[in-house]
């Protein structure tokens, strides 16, 4: 059977490359003789693999020495309590509330101290980005939380809110790597890599080593403080080892690609190609307020439910995979991460054209 379009929000479509790089060196590794899934954790030749991965992640993001790259577990969810443990030396954070995933940190948080909700787009359904250029800022927060592409909604945050002072954290899961960005705005950012970097089982986590310290919530586990994985080079315990290899090998492609001004390019035009066809049929719409669209994960309706299971029956027998909307919104979406092929894209909106002539 040939390989499908895969547009599932994540686990996601990887670069086909990196799938048959990966193919050759299961059995064995570069001439050691085992597979890296075999190899420990402590062995140089695994040192020399997430070594490389580091440096090649902090290439791509001009990453400065006074930030530290973190390879942890438990993905982004569970760094929703780790944030708070960690940072919440004042007990007090603000959170902007875009979507599920902010909601479920802003909810987390509220265990460990006073979570402040200072603006939030849930009165629309999550469909746009609010004004954040003048926010009730807590004088007391010790930091200010987004979500800044929102994988079930579709939209994404094209300025970062304004924090004034404060320290930005900052879950991009789901446009991690997908352009250029200024790491020095961010006191943290993070993201699971299942969407736009490698398997799943691995979260990525950059952050200002001022901010790691030894001044924690009392009972925060020892696995859960930051400072024991930036001590040990993310090496404390057994890392998802094979995982962070892929992530190695996908930061490869992506220089190999031109870097993240070239991504940014492939995925614009990857993006355009859908959102003009959604602004100008008459069957399908797209749900968010343009100006704060995602490039990387694009939600429509037809506007009748049973047209839209019609739809994604039909699509998947076309080998258009995983098109269905998340459970909690309905409709359709269609996640165009790094590595979906510009064809994928196209044959999607072929598929459209003929379904709405089918259905009018």
């Amino acid at each position: 059977m040939s390989r499908v379009y895969n547009f599932s929000a994540g686990p996601a479509v990887l670069p086909e490359e990196v799938l048959k790089e990966a193919a050759d060196e299961m059995m064995d590794y570069r001439g050691c003789g085992m597979s890296v899934m075999e190899m420990s954790h402590r062995s140089k030749v695994y040192d020399e693999i997430i070594k490389t991965a580091e440096a090649d992640l902090r290439s791509l993001l001009s990453i400065p020495d006074d930030y530290e790259v973190m390879f942890l577990q438990g993905g982004a969810s569970q760094q929703f309590a780790m944030i708070p443990m960690n940072l919440m030396k004042n007990k007090v954070a603000d959170y902007i509330v875009t979507g599920q995933w902010a909601k479920k940190a802003y909810q987390e948080a509220q265990i460990y101290g006073k979570a402040n909700k200072i603006a939030s787009s849930e009165d629309k359904t999550f469909s746009y980005i609010p004004d954040c250029s003048d926010l009730p800022i807590s004088p007391d927060a010790d930091y200010v939380y987004i979500c800044e592409n929102n994988t079930i909604y579709g939209t994404k945050f094209k300025t970062l809110p304004n924090t004034k002072g404060k320290e930005l954290v900052s879950d991009v899961s789901s446009c991690f790597l997908s352009e250029p960005v200024d790491i020095t705005k961010y006191g943290v950012m993070y993201g699971g890599v299942q969407k736009n970097i490698g398997p799943a089982g691995v979260v990525i986590v950059i952050m200002k080593k001022s901010l790691i310290t030894e001044d924690v919530l009392p009972g925060t586990p020892t696995m859960l403080k930051y400072k024991t994985h930036a001590d040990a080079q993310s090496l404390y315990n057994t890392p998802p080892a094979y995982g962070i290899y892929i992530c190695g090998k996908v930061f490869k492609w992506i220089q190999k690609m031109g870097g993240l001004e070239a991504m940014k390019k492939h995925n614009e035009e990857k993006a355009k190609i859908l959102y003009d066809f959604l602004d100008e049929s008459s069957l399908f719409k797209g749900t968010v307020v343009p100006k704060d669209r995602s490039l990387m994960n694009v939600p429509f309706i037809t506007g009748n439910e049973e047209l839209d299971a019609k739809f994604v029956k039909e699509s998947k027998a076309a080998g258009l995979e995983n098109l269905k909307g998340h459970r909690s919104v309905g409709g359709m979406r269609a996640s165009i991460y790094n590595a979906m092929p510009i064809e994928g894209v196209k044959a999607l909106v072929e598929f459209m054209k003929k379904f709405e002539t089918e259905n009018k």
